[in-house]
């Protein structure tokens, strides 16, 4: 059965610093595509970074520079670094798991994912 559980959400005040994990189980994420994506309160999932196949990465222009994503193939798990947090970070933090279409530039679009995790909450304020 293939998975994805989110953990490492929470409050944070603005500047501050958290590491969101998303874990695999059912199947190998390094032979996928796996992106982290957000949902805020009456706005649409808007992609946030992911990591291909081969190590490729994106970031969406509003993270760059504060958010790194990184994969453990030992550990069957990707992370999604977050630093320097706003309070605009604010939002339901999802993973997703796609077939790979090569290139990265597809892999920020939610409906190229048909696996979901359940989601994992970041609040940034003070």
């Amino acid at each position: 059965q293939v998975q994805l559980v989110e953990s490492g959400g929470g409050l944070v005040q603005p500047g501050g610093s958290l590491r969101l994990s998303c874990a695999a189980s059912g199947f190998s994420l390094s032979y996928y595509g796996i992106g982290w994506f957000r949902q805020a309160p009456g706005k649409e999932r808007e992609g946030v970074s992911c990591i291909t196949s081969d190590g490729s990465t994106s970031y969406a222009d509003s993270v760059k520079g504060r958010f790194t994503i990184s994969r453990d193939n030992a550990k069957n798990t990707v992370y999604l670094q977050m630093n320097n947090l706003k309070p605009e970070d604010t939002a339901v933090y999802y993973c997703a798991g796609g077939n790979e279409r090569g290139g990265s530039s597809w892999c920020l679009w939610p409906r190229y994912f048909g696996s979901w995790g359940q989601g994992t909450q970041v609040t940034v304020s003070s």
